[in-house]
């Protein structure tokens, strides 16, 4: 029994995983050049309203990521503590790689982008430097999100349950 519950939250862990890096990808080259735009004759300008017109945060990252895949990262470092190897070292890896994520998104990423989001951040110039380096950060993001899905992924394919 114990076997088929590990084995059925390794899979919704990579499914969520997938879901949250594509995602990720999805918001950097769609919604982010919308919020944070670019002209030559003006530089960089942050559009508070239309992060606040999409808010992803409350209309998918809480339903995808912010709930479900920390509840999943928990639930894996727990049952990849106990797992066979070779899952168990890739399924660990994943889950620290997953933890730095939510790490990331809870002490940075969302305190960040809510002030922007409300037009908190004044001048101007400092909610484009506030929001360019959210940007940069990002890529740290997505980056600790792949390596948890592709080591989640390996560890998928190393089981034998």
């Amino acid at each position: 029994m114990f076997e088929s519950i590990r084995h059925l939250i390794l899979w919704l862990y990579v499914i969520n995983l997938g879901i949250a890096f594509g995602a990720g990808l999805y918001e950097s080259r769609i919604n982010v050049p919308r919020w944070l735009r670019f002209t030559p004759e003006r530089g960089y300008r942050w559009n508070s309203e239309a992060a606040t017109t999409d808010n992803v945060g409350l209309r998918f990252w809480a339903f995808v990521t912010t709930g479900p895949l920390t509840l999943l990262t928990l639930a894996s470092l727990a049952c990849a503590w106990t797992a066979p190897e070779p899952v168990h070292r890739w399924w660990l890896a994943s889950s620290v790689a997953s933890l730095v994520d939510r790490a990331l998104t809870f002490t940075y990423f969302i305190p960040t982008m809510v002030p922007l989001m409300r037009g908190d951040v004044r001048p101007e110039a400092a909610a484009v430097n506030k929001a360019r380096q959210w940007v940069r950060l990002g890529l740290v993001r997505h980056a600790a999100t792949l390596v948890a899905w592709l080591a989640a992924l390996e560890a998928l394919a190393s089981s034998t349950w």
